[in-house]
């Protein structure tokens, strides 16, 4: 037999993997493994849920009792410090399970009744908005005890982060938490990505589509919910291949009260069939909008960025173009002018290639702001794969920000530099007096980034 048939042993294998009992014993056992065995791992999952930094026990399927019964969480989580311990019951789900409340409130009672820290729960949901639990139990159960909620995905996402920033400093403890994302990326351990609109999509998309849509309709509120979903979620495939965490970019507001943002975006859908959303990648020159609009099919990107604040007009249009050699030229680039509403010049990036000027208004006023936005045909599919509409959108945001934003570096301007004396004497006036530089001598003009370019007339 040829080895290249043959299966490499894993540290955490699939194989045997034969329900839904087994996906989620294999998957409690192996995380939590590598959680007390991988200590910079360890310590980012805990210090998200407020665990002080220390060393990590794990243990599964631990008995309490609880109204006469006897109850198994599928794990626990303790971390130990200065002779305090802080405690975490885990129930995990895998596959297509959802949490259910009253497990989760017989949980909380007994983590109470323990004087244990949190519940933790894990499972494929995907909660609408950060910090928000996808599964509603009663608030009285919530005095004493936290309930937090970690997706696959997102753990997924973190391990791949630590991995790709090489955290883990221990060579042995970076390879078992590479096995751990081998484990998590094979379709038999249970941890899905999003991949799912819901069972209303196909029925919203098409009363959007044909205005009878109603905001009070649950499946609209429940299409709106998946979309917020869709969101955080195309934030952690990005956040993966950067190495960095992509957060939704949301209000305090819509933070405090995510309830608020699920009604409007329920009303906005309903009524003009339109979804939004944005991402916050860190150091980049703004937050990466994303549309859906339903009845027009398509979905759209766009970034605003400021415009330099010195430089001929022209001069500022070219600093714009000479960052976009990468971007497709179908981008659309909408110039902001002072003192105007609204965009004052739109045109595509392929035209303004071959005529900067197309991009200055008759008055060849200085832009303020430019807007790039790219657009794709939506996909109308409920799940993921070509067709789809959740795919259509993930590849819409890794492709406008692989060609786009990457690309964009802010504005800045040149240091000032120190004066220098004047090398010639004025008749009359002594050396010292000749050499001497006051405050209100007029500063010379700095070249800025964009004032290094010769001017419009001297190009002529």
């Amino acid at each position: 037999m040829k080895d290249d048939a043959w299966h490499e042993a894993r540290l955490i294998p699939t194989s045997g993997i034969n329900g839904a009992d087994e996906q989620e014993r294999r998957g409690t056992s192996a995380l939590l493994a590598v959680l007390a065995s991988v200590r910079e791992f360890g310590r980012s999952i805990t210090g998200g849920l407020g665990a002080p930094a220390g060393p990590i026990q794990t243990f599964i399927e631990v008995p309490f009792q609880h109204d006469g019964k006897t109850v198994r969480p599928d794990g626990l989580i303790r971390v130990s410090r200065a002779g305090r311990s802080w405690t975490a019951l885990v129930e995990v789900k895998t596959g297509r399970n959802d949490l259910r409340a009253d497990q989760l409130e017989a949980y909380l009672d007994v983590a109470k009744a323990e004087g244990f820290d949190v519940v933790l729960t894990i499972s494929n949901q995907i909660p609408t908005a950060p910090g928000l639990h996808p599964t509603t139990v009663s608030k009285s159960k919530l005095k004493k005890v936290s309930l937090k909620h970690l997706s696959w995905s997102q753990i997924h996402t973190e391990a791949i982060m630590e991995r790709l920033n090489r955290a883990v400093a221990d060579p042995d403890q970076a390879w078992i938490l590479s096995e751990l994302i081998r484990y998590l990326e094979h379709p038999k351990s249970g941890a899905v990505d999003f991949d799912d609109m819901g069972p209303s999509w196909v029925a919203v998309r098409e009363s959007v589509v044909n205005g009878t849509a109603k905001a009070a309709d649950g499946a609209v509120t429940d299409v709106a919910a998946r979309w917020e979903q869709l969101i955080q979620y195309a934030g952690m495939q990005l956040g993966r291949q950067l190495g960095i965490e992509v957060l939704p970019a949301l209000s305090r507001r819509e933070m405090a009260e995510p309830g608020i943002r699920l009604q409007q975006q329920a009303q906005t859908l309903a009524t003009s069939g339109i979804l939004t959303g944005a991402l916050r990648v860190p150091d980049t020159v703004g937050s990466l909008e994303v549309t859906a609009d339903l009845r027009a099919g398509r979905v759209t990107c766009q970034v605003s960025v400021d415009a330099p604040r010195e430089g001929r007009a022209l001069t500022r249009v070219r600093w714009l173009l000479r960052q976009l050699d990468a971007a497709p030229g179908d981008v659309r680039i909408d110039v902001f002018t002072p003192w105007s509403r609204g965009a004052g010049v739109s045109t595509h990036l392929e035209s303004a290639r071959e005529d900067p000027t197309a991009l200055l208004d008759a008055q060849k006023r200085e832009p303020k702001a430019f807007a790039l936005t790219h657009a794709r045909k939506a996909g109308t599919k409920r799940g993921q794969g070509r067709g789809s509409f959740a795919g259509s959108v993930l590849e819409e945001v890794d492709e406008f920000y692989a060609t786009v934003m990457q690309q964009l570096k802010p504005w800045a301007p040149a240091p000032r530099k120190i004066r220098q004396p004047e090398a010639e004497q004025e008749p009359g006036v002594s050396p010292e007096a000749a050499s001497a530089l006051s405050s209100q001598d007029e500063h010379e003009p700095q070249p800025g980034i964009v004032g290094d370019e010769p001017s419009e007339e001297a190009t002529a």
